[in-house]
């Protein structure tokens, strides 16, 4: 059956504090976002005493780790500032082993030298493909030295944003390292959300399906009248930007059950292709996990999965 969890980020309190909570909400796992009140994860401070200290933690909940969140913006236009987000990408999969996962998860980034998620136009050259498949090819390869694995998470508005482009990098740089994170609300933009289930079902009838690690649970829709990058208030005044995130332009990512996702037709493929897979629940506040855990927990047993 697929395993219900969520993103840790989304309780901003201290270690115990916060695997309390999520298990307390009845979770079975978790995407680790390295943030927490008592703990330093930043650059240059991972140690294996940390990292031993946190999977102890969770473990002792029986609320294993299931991925590690590595967000960044891999092609950064400025090379020293992609320099700096790259080499702690690093740092995370390097370790990622003493978490207990191999997993470490990032999206491809944007040429947007204002935003992580906004679209540029130098995304779609044949530039922006060799250097975001260049530094693919470097992380793949780190994990695997380090019996990690990097798993893209595809995202319309960064360099690798479609199933097309997702497989040729899978083609370019193999699979050793290299495996995919599925999150169908990031194939969606304007021009084809009217083609949900057509759109849904070529993603799962393509073989790079099978490199499916661990899936997204939120949703999309039309943003109406708000064009602008859209940000959540979770409650914590120092979130990440990757975890407020909601959107830009004409499309909006809510949480799970508040939009358009055809969520009877992506539970039945991802079951269908992955059947044992983690499904994090993401895009929400802690007030909303009990409506969206019990949403989506609904999807699952309407189609015994």
């Amino acid at each position: 059956m697929i395993q219900l969890g969520i993103f840790s980020g989304y309780f901003p309190y201290d270690l115990d504090t916060t695997v309390k909570t999520i298990r307390g909400l009845g979770f079975n796992t978790v995407q680790l976002d390295l943030h927490f009140k008592d703990i330093d994860l930043s650059a240059g401070q991972i140690t294996a005493e940390k990292a031993k200290q946190v999977r102890d933690a969770f473990r002792d909940a029986d609320l294993p780790i299931c991925a590690i969140s590595g967000y960044t913006n891999i092609v950064h236009p400025d090379l020293d500032e992609r320099k700096r987000r790259v080499d702690y990408l690093k740092e995370i999969i390097r370790n990622a082993r003493q978490f207990g996962t191999p997993y470490v998860i990032s999206e491809s980034g944007t040429f947007n030298t204002e935003s992580d998620w906004a679209p540029d136009e130098h995304n779609t050259t044949e530039d922006a493909y060799e250097q975001a498949r260049d530094v693919i090819a470097d992380l793949a390869q780190t994990a695997y030295d380090h019996g990690s694995v990097f798993l893209l998470e595809t995202y319309v508005n960064n360099v690798i944003g479609s199933l097309e482009q997702t497989k040729r990098v899978f083609e370019d740089v193999g699979t050793k390292g290299l495996d995919l994170l599925m999150d169908p609300t990031n194939y969606f933009e304007s021009y084809n959300i009217d083609e949900m289930d057509s759109i849904l079902n070529a993603v799962f009838d393509d073989d790079i399906t099978s490199r499916v690690r661990v899936a997204h649970a939120k949703d999309v829709k039309r943003s109406g009248d708000d064009k602008s990058e859209k940000h959540a208030d979770i409650g914590d005044e120092d979130a990440l930007e990757s975890h407020t995130f909601r959107g830009v332009g004409e499309i909006e990512l809510p949480a799970a059950g508040l939009g358009e996702l055809n969520y009877d037709l992506y539970v039945q493929r991802l079951s269908e292709k992955s059947p044992n897979v983690p499904l994090i629940i993401e895009h929400l506040d802690e007030s909303d996990v009990p409506r969206a855990k019990e949403f989506v927990q609904g999807v699952l047993k309407k189609y015994g999965v």
